[in-house]
Order: C-alpha cells, then structure tokens, then sequence
C-alpha cells in the first residue's frame, strides 16, 4: 500500500522548504511514498530548481493521481511575494494556514502523517494568532488537550535517547505548579504507548524529578516527595514498568546507556538539552495523543543560514523516516 505523507512547509523565510525538498529527495528512492508538499507552489518549484534536486513536482488534484509522486497544495487563494523579508509577517500567516491545512486532512484520513517544518512563533504572534506552538495549535485542532512532546534521536554509536515531556512551553518560574499527578501519569501512558508503536521489545520508563538531586528527600524541594515520587507509586499500580524520581544530572546518562526507553521529564530545557546535545542532527519531534501522527524536525528556522543553500537536512530526514515507520506500523 503506498502511503501518502504531508509535509507543511513552515516559515518560508527559514529553512524549513530547503530541508524539506532535501529530505524527501534523499528518501525518496527507499520506497514509493507519495509526498504532498504544503505550501506555495512558485517558491517551492523555484527552489527545487536552484538546489538542482530535480523533483518532479506536480500541482495537487487528487489523491488518485498515479503519475507522480511529489505534489503541492496550496489552500491560500494567492502565492506568496516574490521578495519576503525575514519573519515576514505574510510568512507567519502562510505557516499558519500551511499547518491547519496539513492536520485536516490527518483528521479526514487523508494523508497517513503529518510532518511540519520549522514555523516563528514571535512572527505569528504578532501577526495576529495566539499562538504557544505547533503542538498546542495541532492539539487545539483535534480537540485534544492530552498530548505529549516526545523529542528522540540517536548519536554517532547509534544510542537512542528519548524524552518525554510533562510540562512544554512554559517559564521557569510557572513550571513547578504545573507539574500535577495527572501530566506525569499522562506522560507515562503515552511514553509507554509510543515505545509500543515503535515495536520496541519494552517500555521501561524513568521519571526524572524537578529539583537538584530529586529533592534530597525534600531537603531541595517537596514536589518529588509530595507530587511525583506518589505519582510513579501509583503508575506503577496500574502495571507500568516506571521508576523515579531519579536526579536529572544522571538520568539521562543512563537513560543513553539502554538502561531505560524513555526519560520523562518535568520540563522543556531539562528534556532538550541532553537530547540535542547528543543527537542534535537526528532529534525529532514526535507529538503523542493526537488522533493522527505528526513529527517535526528538532529545529528552528535558522534564519541566519536561510536562503544560502546549506541547510542540513538530517533532522527532517529522520522526522520524515520516523511518520513512515509510525504509519506503517500503524496500518
């Protein structure tokens, strides 16, 4: 059965479109997946140009089309200016309607997966949207507040770390009072989940705490004793295969050695820090909980880089390899 994957092209001021025709060209011989770029079309063809890849890009009309295999949509009724500045406002609101139009047709069963390229959540912010992240507006869509961020990726032994977190976007300072018995239970079931639909042999779950050493028995902090140490008592209860707290400053180490599948963590920078320090060109970003699978490239827009034709495309490679294996196992 040959699957469809969507790919919502981002901030075209950034990187995301370069990575994107990258990507899929170098993965593109290993099956015969079909890919709906979603985006504007004049820019994605002139780039494919100017990059010499060669795809042969078609505009979209059906999901029946048997000739080809690399499609454009673009649901905005205009193409984009020739000429953007970055973080363009226009940009921000082309990703916008790029992403919503992408996790529709997931929710239509359209597309097997969803894979997003790197948006600017300051430019859609002030271009009018209130607008936290791709994984709250994706959750928003799918009437879901039951997600998870899962961020995994390998280093150069081929060592899987994988991390997911109980708190997202949030400040520092707001993260301990919103770390709650119900995120990290949720965290657990979806981590537990997601190691079965990787077809991993088992799901052995390690919760990080929040404080230095786990809270030193309280000494650092109660949430450990008070919140999260009854919280894995509990998980473990219902038949979980989870231990912790452990102290961030090590679970990660071993978590690297095999000793665990996944690493809850209570919040953003404690889980991506270890994650992108060992895997920062393999990271992706897997969403758990909605009713369709998404991925993303652990990046941003590079907006520094964009334009210039150097943009590494590991990231969105392993993102894009990731939605097929998910969809595959899946089906």
């Amino acid at each position: 059965m040959t699957g469809w994957i969507g790919i919502s092209l981002g901030d075209v001021t950034g990187i995301g479109p370069e990575v994107a025709l990258k990507a899929v060209a170098a993965e593109a011989p290993n099956d015969d997946t079909k890919y709906l770029f979603i985006g504007d079309e004049k820019k994605l063809q002139q780039l494919n140009a100017k990059l010499s890849l060669n795809l042969q890009l078609k505009k979209f009309s059906s999901y029946k089309d048997a000739a080809g295999r690399f499609f454009i949509a673009n649901p905005l009724a205009a193409a984009l200016p020739t000429e953007l500045p970055v973080s363009s406002l226009l940009a921000a609101r082309a990703s916008v309607a790029w992403l919503r139009n992408g996790a529709e047709r997931c929710l239509r069963g359209e597309l097997d997966a969803i894979v997003t390229a790197p948006v600017n959540k300051k430019s859609i912010i002030h271009a009018g949207f209130a607008f936290v992240g791709q994984t709250e507006f994706l959750s928003e869509l799918a009437k879901t507040d039951h997600t998870v961020m899962m961020l995994l990726g390998h280093d150069d032994k081929n060592r899987w770390l994988r991390v997911a977190l109980t708190t997202i976007h949030l400040p520092l300072k707001s993260v301990p009072e919103k770390i709650t018995p119900t995120k990290i239970i949720f965290a657990i079931e979806l981590a537990t989940q997601a190691c079965q639909d990787l077809g991993l042999p088992r799901a052995k779950i390690v919760v990080a705490g929040l404080n230095p050493h786990a809270g030193e028995s309280g000494e650092f902090g109660d949430e450990e004793t008070k919140i999260i140490s009854p919280t894995v008592i509990a998980a473990q209860k219902k038949g979980f295969d989870v231990v912790g707290p452990f102290s961030g400053d090590t679970v990660f180490h071993y978590a690297l050695k095999g000793d665990y599948d996944v690493v809850v963590a209570m919040y953003h920078d404690q889980g991506l820090a270890p994650l992108k320090a060992v895997a920062f060109d393999t990271g992706v970003n897997w969403t758990l909980g909605l009713p369709f699978i998404r991925t993303s490239p652990d990046h941003g827009t590079a907006y520094d880089i964009a334009g210039k034709g150097i943009a590494n495309p590991s990231s969105m490679i392993a993102a894009i390899r990731l939605a097929k294996q998910l969809a595959k196992n899946k089906r």
